[in-house]
């Protein structure tokens, strides 16, 4: 339907909490994972969350069969996953370089579980209940970061991994 403006880092809407769903299976629901998708793809993105493109609701989608931006990763299916619970299934952390469509231009490596449970609901209000490990589970915590108020930066340990994409990675740049 509609390409929608990405809200960037330092916007009141990418700080706060979004609201849960409350009504699944809505005109208004669907119109808005079409925009989601229409903007994701558009920007070359492996997920993006509702706040990012200025809905305050509990609504992320991701996924890819090949990614630019993570040339190197497996494939993760494609999803949509309304007001998402996540639960660690290890106290495993790694260390994995992010982008993120709000924080253009930039990258940084940030710890995130290894392993992990979430659920939620599809656009029907049917159960999602999935366990995840590697960067599918990164992919997951980082767009429900986003429902919490929370950017990627606020979770890197050491700022000397945080910079330029084109200056870490110029290979990725064309």
């Amino acid at each position: 339907m509609a390409i929608r403006s990405i809200l960037k880092m330092g916007h009141p809407l990418l700080q706060a909490q979004a609201l849960p769903v409350e009504a699944f299976d809505m005109p208004e629901l669907h119109a808005l994972l079409v925009d989601m998708f229409d903007t994701m793809h558009d920007s070359g993105g492996v997920g993006i969350a509702a706040p990012q493109i200025g809905v305050s609701l509990q609504v992320v989608i991701f996924g890819f069969d090949a990614s630019e931006r993570y040339p190197d990763e497996a494939a993760v299916p494609m999803t949509v996953l309304i007001n998402p619970v996540l639960t660690p299934l290890s106290d495993e952390l790694a260390e994995g370089w992010e982008g993120c469509l709000s924080v253009p231009g930039l990258r940084g490596e940030v710890p995130r579980f290894t392993q992990l449970r979430y659920q939620g609901f599809d656009i029907y209000g049917q159960a999602i209940d999935r366990s995840v490990s590697g960067f599918h589970a990164r992919v997951v915590q980082h767009e429900c970061d986003h429902l919490n108020g929370i950017l990627y930066p606020q979770r890197i340990r050491d700022l000397s991994h945080f910079g330029y994409t084109d200056m870490l990675f110029p290979e990725l740049e064309k």
